[in-house]
């Protein structure tokens, strides 16, 4: 997901071995659907509610060419596999249903994270319009937006200590398409992003490491606006990586709460996010995010 000016050691294999092994257990499935298996098994298998369709579980291109990519190259993603396995388990848990998931960045790992939704909407958003280009040369089948953000890094504190003086930005008001009075809100998104409503949100990106550079203020605080305007039933899982700087776990902290934060591993933080309606206390104009 991140741009190739920071790499880490090679883990292909690894990455390589996790997405052979969910095509494979596809794979499995639909080999004892089709030839009818023993009887006692198949019983089993839908008491525990796992039979399906065999359409339900073709190996799909994005899937196969993520098998090869990181069976292939040395470049491997950002993340750790500790820190891959905690949207993974998300993904497990929901008994292979499409989901609809939003990523922030867009790089080494993108066919990985389009490969473990198959069926379902992924969409990427990245700062950098070439790096763009680049990427979908090699993986056309991804689906990528270029994004401008209003943010700089160095601004950060001064977003921390001013925002609530601008009623958008509270959330009994707060929106993100054409909110352009609060400067945390991500307005330059594509419809079908403010049209949609995220199952899964994911927050490697923009670039934070440099003064001048976005930063992942606008990121987090836009997450936070979507999960809160769910109208689906559940929450909003919010993945949030490089928590070990001192920007991401700020604003997660103001934004992303605490108390909606259910594991933490590496760099890497899952928050479950309910919508606006199931949380306790009132909404009002008073009130804050955490």
């Amino acid at each position: 997901m991140k741009s190739p000016r920071r790499l880490l050691p090679d883990r292909s294999w690894i990455i390589a071995v996790v997405m052979a092994g969910l095509v494979f257990a596809g794979v499995l499935i639909g080999s004892f659907l089709r030839s009818g298996g023993d009887d006692s098994f198949l019983c089993s298998l839908a008491s525990k509610k796992l039979i399906r369709t065999t359409s339900e579980y073709p190996t799909t291109p994005a899937q196969l060419q993520a098998i090869v990519h990181y069976a292939t190259s040395r470049i491997t993603p950002q993340q750790n596999i500790d820190e891959i396995t905690v949207t993974l388990d998300v993904f497990r848990g929901r008994s292979f249903s499409p989901a609809n998931f939003l990523v922030f960045g867009l790089g080494f790992d993108s066919l990985m994270w389009s490969a473990l939704n198959p069926r379902g909407k992924t969409i990427f958003l990245e700062e950098d319009p070439s790096w763009v280009e680049k990427v979908l040369k090699d993986a056309p089948s991804l689906h990528a937006h270029t994004v401008r953000y209003r943010t700089q890094l160095k601004e950060a504190d001064e977003f921390l200590n001013s925002y609530r003086k601008e009623q958008t930005c509270s959330p009994a008001k707060a929106y993100l398409d054409g909110n352009y009075a609060c400067p945390l809100a991500l307005t330059g998104l594509p419809d079908e992003v403010y049209a949609t409503e995220w199952d899964l949100i994911m927050i490697d990106a923009p670039r934070g490491y440099f003064a001048e550079a976005p930063g992942r203020m606008g990121a987090i605080f836009s997450a936070a606006v979507m999960a809160r305007a769910r109208k689906g039933s559940g929450v909003t899982h919010v993945f949030l990586h490089d928590v070990d700087r001192k920007v991401e776990k700020a604003f997660a902290e103001e934004f992303l709460c605490r108390k909606y934060l259910v594991k933490g591993v590496g760099r890497l933080w899952h928050f479950e996010i309910p919508p606006a309606s199931n949380m306790t206390g009132g909404q009002d104009e008073n009130s804050w995010f955490c």
